[in-house]
């Protein structure tokens, strides 16, 4: 059993895009620019705002919050993004989810330029996701290939299975892992057997929020586990949706929780401010 080093891979990604963006500031007079979107006070989304401007400033990458009320008005909301859309010097535009309830999250989502779309949410991207085209990756999604790229783990031929059908995490992953010529199962809520889906599984990509959700038996010899799922657990561990502990011994490889894939959503999200950067005309 090999662990995928996450937090290590981050730092190597995050150091050549600093490099990047030093010759892309000499050579273009060009410094990548994100903006954040961050409406309420949920202290876990404060956090991960905190921790990407620690990101960008490491990374020389220009990055402001707009901080906002939750009693925010969609008007307003929307006003913001259409300036950060007109504004040469970002790159990027990022909306921190979830939304106050009385936000149209989608509206607010297809209102970002595309071409800023350094989340990946915009339907365009997703679109161009789903045809195999070149655009903006989803963050976490991008950065479980990036893992298994580093790791020489090539998913053509193999058995895939992506436990949760979300539109941030779940279908961006199996487009990608289809994309790779995996044979890819999606399971969700309603899928009837969970453990006769996973257990079929050479790659099993998991992310619902559900700590211990996949166990020991759940899964076949040798499989290659990633584990996406975040949760708290009552005396303050952070664990996966993966039962740590029993199903390790039996992977070829398996990511922790902390310090597997979330330092790489970070690192993904500095790559694609990076990219849109690049790209500006």
């Amino acid at each position: 059993m090999q662990i995928i080093d996450g937090k290590k891979l981050a730092k190597e990604i995050r150091d050549q895009i600093a490099t990047e963006v030093e010759e892309l500031k000499t050579s273009r007079d060009i410094t990548p620019g994100l903006a954040v979107v961050l409406v309420g006070d949920d202290p876990a989304s404060h956090a991960y705002v905190k921790m990407k401007a620690k990101a960008c400033k490491e990374a020389g990458i220009y990055s402001i919050t707009h901080e906002m009320p939750a009693s925010i008005s969609q008007s307003e909301i929307e006003e913001t993004i259409l300036m950060m859309n007109k504004n040469p010097n970002i790159d990027g535009i990022l909306v921190q989810l979830p939304l106050p309830s009385h936000i149209d999250t989608t509206k607010i989502l297809e209102l970002i330029d595309p071409k800023k779309d350094v989340d990946g949410f915009h339907a365009y991207n997703f679109g161009r996701l789903m045809t195999g085209l070149d655009g903006f990756v989803p963050c976490t999604p991008l950065g479980v290939m990036e893992m298994l790229k580093a790791y020489n783990i090539d998913p053509k031929g193999k058995d895939a299975c992506v436990v949760g059908a979300s539109n941030i995490v779940g279908k961006p992953m199996a487009a990608l892992l289809l994309n790779a010529f995996a044979t890819v199962d999606i399971c969700h809520i309603y899928t009837k057997d969970l453990a006769e889906h996973t257990k079929r599984a050479d790659i099993l990509v998991v992310g619902v929020g559900k700590a211990g959700l996949i166990t020991e038996e759940m899964v076949k010899e040798g499989a290659i586990v990633i584990d996406i799922g975040i949760n708290r657990l009552e005396d303050g561990t952070l664990v996966g949706d993966v039962d740590y502990e029993t199903v390790a011994p039996k992977c070829s490889y398996i990511t922790p929780v902390p310090g597997g894939v979330g330092p790489m959503t970070i690192a993904m999200l500095l790559k694609n401010t990076l990219k849109a950067a690049k790209e500006r005309a």
